[in-house]
């Protein structure tokens, strides 16, 4: 069982940066990880994910603006957002990759204009 804890959401202006961060304790076997946004009764979207190997993926509106890092000894994945813009508010969900996909308790990201 893999447990997923999350940190540093919040409020920042337009421009402004966060950075947020997710450790998975539980299991050592997790392949890829990542961050997905999700308002309520709406779908979710990826926003970035990392391999083990340290290969990425980013959605096209966030390319250049934010960079998924991972430590694999702490099994920690970090979101730099950068150039926050009003429209990137949201509730943020970790996720990790092993035999199963696990998900965190998600982190609210506001923007404001």
């Amino acid at each position: 069982q893999v447990q997923l804890a999350e940190s540093g959401g919040g409020l920042v202006q337009a421009g402004g940066s966060l950075l947020l961060s997710c450790i998975a304790s539980g299991s050592s076997s997790i392949n890829t990880m990542g961050w997905y946004r999700q308002a309520a009764g709406k779908q979710r979207s990826v926003v970035a994910a990392i391999t083990r190997s340290g290969s990425t993926n980013y959605a096209d509106s966030v390319k250049g603006r934010f960079t998924i890092s991972r430590d694999n000894a702490k099994n920690t994945v970090y979101l730099q957002m950068n150039s926050l813009k009003p429209e990137d508010t949201d509730v943020y969900y970790c996720y990790a990759e092993s035999t199963v996909t696990y998900r965190g308790q998600g982190t609210l990201v506001t923007v404001s204009s």
